[in-house]
């Protein structure tokens, strides 16, 4: 590995000036984003482990937890009562993941969202109060609620709703609520501080009847697993995939007043829905992002990685059946992972902090 920072960070114009006149300081953060993105997620899980079980705690005020796809199940585990143990596991359990298929076939959707869904079952099975109860930490999962030709999962109606939802998101991203809706289960003791007015939008009450329902919708990605339906106390019809509408959570968080909102990144831009990947020009920071700072890998350290790169999704694919060697490379970039953790500790040591600006 190169000796080069593993850690970059960058922020909005108004959290740059903080970061220089306050440095890094835990009672600033009032909301943490956590992006969907699969494997990417496990770079920062080490990152993960020290906020939530050494660095926030300095701290007292609330703190908002938004996470979509694997940034969910992320922050839902940061809710529990020993979170360096749940992240730990977190990450052993998505690394060590593994289904039945066919020769050279993609494992079946259903099978996917029936292993998925045990697995999420022995994490937070029984220990849904713990999350709901956490005094500091107020918990916002992500999904993408189908609307017309979406609203069920088909063989033929949900390819079809995903080309619609394509084209219409191609023309504009508010056209995408024609196909989708974004549906946030949150706790309700506190009402999120943010407006949610870019696209068609609900908010539901997370209980302990939807909460792992809502997790494994929000990581139900379309055609590798099945759609969740009918999840308790939203709105009825199936749920998807929260990068769907919010791939990386691009939010409003300027207008939520005092303090920053703190991003756990595995690259600086912000990508608003998953949808909006081809469409260079939404991934631009904007007026919404004053006051994010990111938290991000740097190039040269991710180029230092097994195959030069962040593990992703695509793994699956180009490790075959060699399961063994997914798993050997992915444990390697979690270990590699904790110089991010490290140099954050440095940096938050510092009375100020000179942040790149949000590309």
């Amino acid at each position: 590995m190169s000796a080069g920072p593993a850690l970059q960070v960058w922020a909005g114009p108004r959290a740059r000036a903080r970061l220089r006149e306050r440095g890094l300081q835990p009672d600033d953060v009032r909301i943490i984003p956590a992006a969907a993105g699969g494997a990417k997620g496990l770079v920062l899980n080490p990152l993960d482990r020290y906020l939530f079980s050494q660095w926030l705690p300095r701290s007292t005020q609330t703190v908002f937890l938004l996470g979509a796809s694997i940034g969910a199940w992320r922050m839902a585990s940061g809710c529990l009562a020993d979170p360096d143990a749940a992240l730990r596991r977190l990450a052993e359990d998505y690394i060590t993941q593994a289904y039945e298929h066919e020769p050279g076939k993609a494992p079946k959707p259903g099978h996917v969202s029936a292993v998925f869904g045990a697995k999420l079952g022995e994490h937070f099975g029984g220990r849904e109060a713990e999350v709901l109860a956490q005094p500091r930490y107020r918990l916002h999962v992500f999904t993408s609620h189908g609307r017309h030709l979406l609203a069920r999962q088909g063989r033929w109606r949900t390819p079809l709703g995903y080309a619609g939802a394509f084209f219409g998101n191609a023309v504009h991203r508010r056209a995408l609520g024609g196909w989708l809706e974004r549906v946030v289960f949150g706790d309700g003791r506190e009402a999120l501080p943010l407006p949610l007015a870019d696209l068609r939008s609900q908010q539901v009450a997370l209980t302990a009847a939807n909460l792992q329902p809502a997790i494994l919708a929000s990581c139900s990605i379309p055609f590798w697993l099945d759609a969740v339906h009918d999840i308790p106390g939203g709105p009825r019809g199936a749920y998807w995939d929260g990068g769907i509408t919010d791939y990386h959570l691009h939010l409003p968080y300027a207008a939520m007043g005092e303090g920053i909102a703190l991003y756990p990144h595995f690259q600086p831009q912000i990508v608003p829905g998953w949808l909006d990947k081809p469409w260079k020009r939404r991934h631009r920071t904007t007026a919404m992002l004053d006051n994010l700072v990111v938290l991000a890998p740097h190039p040269d350290w991710v180029r230092a990685l097994p195959n030069q790169k962040l593990p992703d999704r695509n793994d699956f694919k180009a490790y075959g059946d060699d399961d063994a060697g997914r798993q050997r490379d992915w444990r390697r970039a979690v270990a590699e992972s904790e110089r991010i953790a490290e140099d954050f500790a440095r940096l938050a040591d510092d009375g100020s902090v000179d942040a790149l600006p949000l590309p």
